[in-house]
């Protein structure tokens, strides 16, 4: 019991290695280009101001999205998902699948998911002892379900996902543009020295490596931003690229996408003035997200209808799925089309709630 504690100690231990890495680095660049720079290497004073300024000005937006991404803490599934105490007791007694299927299945019932695993079956996390909301997966390195979890990332030690999503886009953001700044604003200085058209002195080593660090992660970081741009104009997470949700149609990797406009207030919040600022403004509760749902012919609505309740007494029944209402989603309140379907679909079987349809620009 004891070596084991100590390795879970060494383990948390190392894991803030990186971060540790990262905040050397932004303190000695903040060193090398404040003093060794514009102190002792610039002599223009109006250079040194304006450098000095703008230098600031990034380097508190980088440090303060960086911290909000770090100490955020990833947000975990409310109690609703969690199996009552009758619920989880039957549910370890139970050895068949089927029967375990079966008891989710009650309990998913009123749950507002909508995606299930590859097998069909309700997502359902042994460790935390929860179901799955959509988008949710647990984090081994934290332990916990983590909503809308994109992925874990060791240079901030911790998820990356629905609380702090928007901070680690902000941290890309202007950890790139920090770097794009102090690259350029070097570089004459760099040459300059290279080139020996400036004595030697202390400020020549910081000055030559500040531009290759600056430049090093500038390219290194451009590629994770503009990745990560991609994703948020598909709606997709990292873990959503790999493996797509599967929905009652199946597997579709484009089934949270809502437009790029929608995707992008989804992640940032309805009002701009907010964006660039690391505070949280994102949409919804991370455990409701609204999907894009094909109209199908009304034919082929009601064959399928009337199909569903002999397939749910197989072990692949999936949960009930209901869409999200306006009221719950203020994404699908303004251009929203409801269609319902027919009064004869109510007769299919006793208790069968309305299929809704959800029309949403592409």
């Amino acid at each position: 019991m004891a070596p084991s504690h100590v390795l879970k100690c060494c383990q948390k231990v190392l894991a803030w290695v990186p971060v540790a890495f990262i905040a050397l680095v932004v303190a000695w660049s903040y060193y090398a280009y404040v003093v060794e720079l514009c102190v002792f290497t610039i002599s223009s004073t109006a250079e040194k101001v304006v450098y000095l300024v703008v230098f600031h000005l990034s380097f508190v937006m980088f440090v303060w999205s960086y911290w909000k991404t770090i100490f955020t803490s990833p947000a975990s599934p409310s109690n609703e998902f969690c199996l009552s105490k009758a619920d989880k007791e039957q549910y370890e007694k139970e050895e068949r699948p089927e029967s375990q299927q079966e008891i989710l299945r009650r309990a998913a019932k009123d749950l507002p998911i909508y995606t299930t695993t590859a097998s069909r079956a309700i997502r359902y996390c042994d460790r935390c002892q929860l179901i799955k909301p959509d988008r949710c997966h647990h984090c081994s390195a934290c332990d916990i379900c983590v909503l809308k979890m994109d992925h874990h990332c060791p240079w901030v030690n911790n998820c990356v996902g629905f609380s702090n999503y928007k901070f680690f886009l902000l941290f890309l953001l202007y950890s790139l543009l920090y770097c794009l700044f102090v690259a350029a604003t070097v570089l004459q200085y760099f040459i300059k020295f290279w080139t020996n058209e400036l004595p030697d002195t202390h400020a020549k080593f910081h000055v030559l490596f500040l531009f290759f660090v600056a430049a090093m992660f500038f390219i290194s970081i451009l590629s994770l931003f503009s990745y990560h741009c991609w994703l948020v104009g598909k709606n997709r997470s990292t873990i959503e690229t790999f493996r797509a949700p599967t929905f009652r149609n199946g597997p579709d990797k484009n089934g949270f996408s809502l437009g790029c406009s929608k995707n992008l207030r989804e992640v940032f919040g309805d009002e701009k003035k907010y964006w660039l600022l690391p505070i949280f403004t994102s949409l919804g509760d991370g455990c409701n997200f609204p999907t894009r749902l094909v109209i199908m012919d009304p034919e082929q609505l009601t064959v399928s209808s009337q199909s569903e309740p002999v397939k749910s007494s197989g072990g692949s029944q999936s949960f009930p799925t209901r869409p999200l209402s306006e009221s719950q989603n203020r994404l699908l309140a303004s251009d929203s089309q409801w269609v319902e379907s027919g009064p004869e679909e109510e007769n299919v079987k006793s208790g069968a709630k309305k299929h809704i349809i959800v029309s949403l620009e592409s």
